[in-house]
């Protein structure tokens, strides 16, 4: 197969929480399908290089704020690509095609509806996520975990796992529809650390496999309708998950922690390692906040993922 062709695309984002994406013309590659806009590197220019040119050029915007999103690489039967995609929250212009190609600004949650080339599902879905994802930790009563859940959705954080492995599942499952009542008040996705079998019944967005589940399953446990998330610790592991067609993956412990002391971090440089060869989004977790929210982008990271300093900070 020829080099692999290396593409700097964007997420952009406006005020209104709306994507940018255009159709890409029907001579072309993928010719028909809806894309991010972006374009291949030219000869010495870095991918925000690339960036900047390409949404100038495509679809007449000037870069102002822009963040690494995610890298996929994908092999097409004829053609290999590398998508080096930033998200863009800050910019000046129109977003108009410049080309003649048709252009619309998306709703996120509405992303779903349109036809992209395979390569960018996993984009379409870190546009979709947050940077932040909340693991619930321990509570003393089920009033403390809902003040406790509360407090963080409305600091803003939209994506939830509900982790409790010392309840019984009578009691997992009265506590599930609290945080599903609070969640779909905030508009935040909810996740069952659980049996996928409860997330179908009780009609929540989606499950978070352990480890155990993990290595249990032998087929994606939900439609493609709800979230289907994974934690890591490996490449063996990664791959695992992404056999099954989850959607993102939790990886770690990046420090150590005082919750799993005994576990070997992986460090950023095994962070950056994960991340390099994953086809989805990738949290950090383990030792980590909002504030390395910067660093977890910079070593490819969708964002972080964690239990105390989301679940018992006074301020998310």
């Amino acid at each position: 197969m020829a080099d692999r062709v290396h593409v700097a695309a964007a997420a952009v984002v406006d005020a209104k929480g709306r994507v940018l994406i255009a159709q890409r013309p029907q001579h072309l590659h993928q010719g028909g399908l809806w894309e991010f806009p972006g374009g291949k590197l030219e000869p010495g220019e870095s991918a925000y290089q690339a960036l900047v040119r390409e949404l100038h050029e495509e679809v007449h915007l000037e870069v102002e704020a822009a963040r690494p999103l995610i890298r996929i690489s994908y092999d097409y039967p004829d053609k290999a690509v590398l998508l080096d995609v930033w998200r863009v929250d800050g910019f000046r212009g129109d977003g108009v095609g410049r080309e003649g190609q048709p252009v619309r600004w998306v709703p996120v949650e509405s992303l779903a509806e349109y036809t992209f080339p395979a390569a960018n599902a996993p984009i379409v879905n870190a546009v979709r996520l947050p940077d932040r994802y909340l693991i619930t930790g321990s509570f003393e009563s089920v009033e403390d975990f809902a003040d406790r859940l509360q407090r963080a959705l409305t600091a803003g954080v939209r994506l939830v796992q509900l982790r409790a492995p010392t309840l019984d599942e009578a009691s997992f499952e009265a506590l599930a529809e609290v945080a599903s009542g609070l969640c779909r008040a905030a508009g935040a996705a909810l996740l069952l650390n659980a049996d996928p079998m409860l997330v179908s019944r009780l009609g929540v967005d989606g499950v978070h496999l352990n480890g155990a589940r993990l290595r249990a399953c032998r087929e994606r446990p939900l439609g493609p309708e709800r979230w289907v998330a994974a934690s890591i610790h490996n490449i063996e592991e990664l791959a695992l998950a992404q056999r099954l067609g989850v959607d993102f993956v939790v990886a770690g412990p990046v420090a150590l922690t005082s919750s799993h002391p005994q576990s070997e971090p992986i460090g950023w440089d095994g962070l950056r390692a994960l991340t390099e060869q994953a086809a989805v989004p990738v949290y950090a977790l383990g030792g980590v906040g909002p504030g390395e929210c910067t660093r977890a982008f910079e070593h490819g990271a969708q964002g972080v993922a964690a239990i105390r300093a989301l679940w018992d900070a006074p301020n998310v």
